[in-house]
């Protein structure tokens, strides 16, 4: 019998995969688990549009996560923090911070999660920080901390 995976399933297959299973393997564990749907060619046309879908969506997000990064490659985000002698901080520059200044000055909501910085901000002056939009999309940003 062939079914549709809704789920993973160990040694069968990921989500979306059609796969030719026995028919009692398929009727008492897959079917009522909710694991996996008979593979009917209303069920088949179903799944290619909901993939359709899903590949628009992605597409979109990708342009999304381009027009983001065409505007902020190479842009510097301005930070204030207080600070001793030698330009030490007092604390250090986390993602939340500079997340948090490039929705004040650019106006782009990021993910703190998505913001890499190469080592702690521990001293004023220019830092490089990456940013992953998406996932082959990145830009790079400055961060310049003052005291």
């Amino acid at each position: 019998m062939k079914v549709i995976l809704l789920q993973d399933v160990r040694a069968l297959g990921k989500a979306g995969d059609i796969v030719k299973v026995s028919d009692g393997y398929a009727r008492n564990k897959l079917l009522p688990g909710k694991l996996a749907k008979e593979a009917t060619a209303g069920n088949i046309k179903a799944l290619e549009n909901q993939k359709a879908r899903r590949a628009e969506e992605l597409a979109a997000e990708k342009a999304e996560a381009e027009k983001i990064k065409a505007d902020l490659d190479g842009k510097a985000v301005e930070l204030k923090s207080k600070g001793g002698e030698g330009g030490k901080l007092f604390g250090a520059v986390t993602n939340m911070d500079i997340s948090v200044a490039i929705k004040e000055q650019k106006g782009y909501d990021i993910d703190k999660k998505k913001i890499r910085i190469p080592e702690p901000i521990k001293t004023a002056g220019v830092h490089d920080a990456e940013i992953r939009l998406f996932t082959d999309v990145t830009a790079k940003i400055k961060v310049n901390v003052s005291i």
